[in-house]
Order: structure tokens, then C-alpha cells, then sequence
């Protein structure tokens, strides 16, 4: 799928893996929405790659339509990444065996809505628009990658929540993409390992921890490179046959209980 003269959004695209993701799309000729809730950054980066920042909470099917109008605003809409989401760590029952120190529900609540509700709104909304769209040459409308986690299979001590989300990614990728295959839209899951983005802090303590951190993967021992995951999410929007996968991409670590 030829990205040139089209239109993207990026969600959670004003950092990390996201804004990665931007950059590329923009150096391959797509016209990109940053839909993020980090307004300095998202319109810093938009400003850098000629593209638009949209204040986006993914969790508001209104932001999320305003995201995609504007991207329709600028040229078809042919591309979505969604990368916005969040962590959660704790444990399911607490040390006192009291109820009140069960995992908290309305965090659990919290995390699913973001990571997985979120991203289901993104793909529905982005989806409809992209349908209206005209298809090219294979019948194509558009591609939209999606982002787990390792932790959707190698789920660690206290990410009930967390890898439940990515489970949920990860198990909607393949009807999803039945669906949207009636309208010329495919979709693909990247489930990133440990990935250098701005969770792990800055500074010579946080660089310490990256690189125990790295020890613990199989090869190349560090951890990958927003880069590395945009050009992965690059590759399953323009190749045609890229459809209803989900790829590791984590060096081959397998996440240990803890």
C-alpha cells in the first residue's frame, strides 16, 4: 500500500514508540495526525514533521473522531497506529488477606478501558473512515497496526490488568481483521518486549537499570529501539499480504514470574 499523499494517526504519538512511528510515516509521505494528551510534545513533533497535533484521550470517541476528521481534513486516511496505553502493577490479593487490599478494581476498570476499549474505538472509528475512502489497485482502503505486549503472553507478577488488555488486543487482532476485510482494511498486532521508551526515566540510574534490563533478553542483550518497532509497523502497512498477525518483536525474551 502506497502511504504517499495519505493520511495517518498516531495515537499515543507525541512519544516513545508512537512518535517513532510519526517520523517514519511522515518521511514516507504520509500527512500525520499526533493524537496524544502531551500538548507540548505532540505539537512540538507535529511542528518537526509537517503533520497536525490533536489533544486525543483515547478513552473520548469525540477526541477520537476529531483526530480522524483531521486526518480526512488533510488527505484519505489510509493509516492507524495505535500506541497510546498505560501500565498497572499490582498484586490481585493483598499480603493482610483483607478485601480492601484486593487489586483495585477501578484501577483494573481504568487499564482496560485505555488500553484495549481505547484502542477497539480507534479501530472502529478510523476503520468507518477509511471505508468511505476509495480503494486502490488489490482493493486496499487502508492497514491499521495495533500494539500489545509481550505481557499478553508472558504475563508477570502483578499485571493482571495490564496483560489482560494486551490479551484482549491480541485476541480481537483476527476478527477484527475478518471484518474490516469486507471494506479493504487489514490489521496487524505488534507485541513490543522490553522497549527503551520515556517509562524507564532519564538520567545514570535509569540507564543502570536499562542495562540489567537488557541481560535478561536473549540477543541482542538491550533493550529495542523505538525505531525498530516503527519500522516493523511500517512494513505491516505497506506490505499487502501482512494481515491478521500478531508478531513478537523482544528479541526473543521470555518475561520470568517477576
Amino acid at each position: 500500500m502506497d502511504l504517499n499523499g495519505s493520511s495517518a494517526v498516531v495515537t499515543g504519538g507525541a512519544s516513545g514508540l508512537g512518535a517513532a512511528t510519526a517520523r517514519l510515516l511522515a518521511q514516507n509521505g504520509a500527512g500525520v495526525v499526533v493524537a496524544d494528551l502531551q500538548d507540548d510534545k505532540g505539537e512540538a513533533l507535529a511542528k518537526e514533521i509537517g503533520g497536525v497535533f490533536v489533544h486525543t484521550d483515547v478513552t473520548n470517541t469525540d477526541q477520537i473522531i476529531e483526530a480522524v476528521d483531521t486526518a480526512l481534513g488533510m488527505a484519505p486516511l489510509r493509516s492507524l497506529v495505535c500506541c497510546a496505553g498505560l501500565g498497572s502493577a499490582q498484586r490481585t490479593v493483598g499480603k493482610d488477606g483483607e478485601y480492601s487490599s484486593a487489586f483495585d478494581l477501578d484501577t483494573y476498570k481504568f487499564v482496560l478501558a485505555v488500553n484495549l476499549t481505547g484502542t477497539f474505538d480507534c479501530v472502529r472509528i478510523a476503520a468507518t473512515a477509511m471505508g468511505r475512502g476509495e480503494a486502490d489497485e488489490q482493493g486496499q482502503r487502508g492497514a491499521i497496526v495495533l500494539t500489545a505486549s509481550v505481557a499478553a503472553e508472558d504475563g508477570q507478577i502483578g499485571q493482571a490488568a495490564y496483560s489482560a488488555s494486551k490479551g484482549g488486543i491480541v485476541g480481537m487482532t483476527l476478527p477484527v481483521a475478518r471484518d474490516l476485510s469486507a471494506i479493504g482494511v487489514r490489521v496487524n498486532t505488534i507485541l513490543p518486549g522490553l522497549i527503551d521508551t520515556p517509562i524507564y526515566g532519564e538520567g545514570p540510574g535509569a540507564e543502570e537499570f536499562k542495562n540489567r534490563l537488557g541481560q535478561g533478553v536473549l540477543f541482542p542483550k538491550r533493550l529495542g529501539r523505538a525505531e525498530e518497532y516503527a519500522t516493523l509497523a511500517l512494513e505491516m502497512l505497506r506490505n499487502d499480504y501482512f494481515n491478521a498477525e500478531c508478531v513478537r518483536l523482544d528479541a526473543g525474551i521470555r518475561m520470568q514470574p517477576r
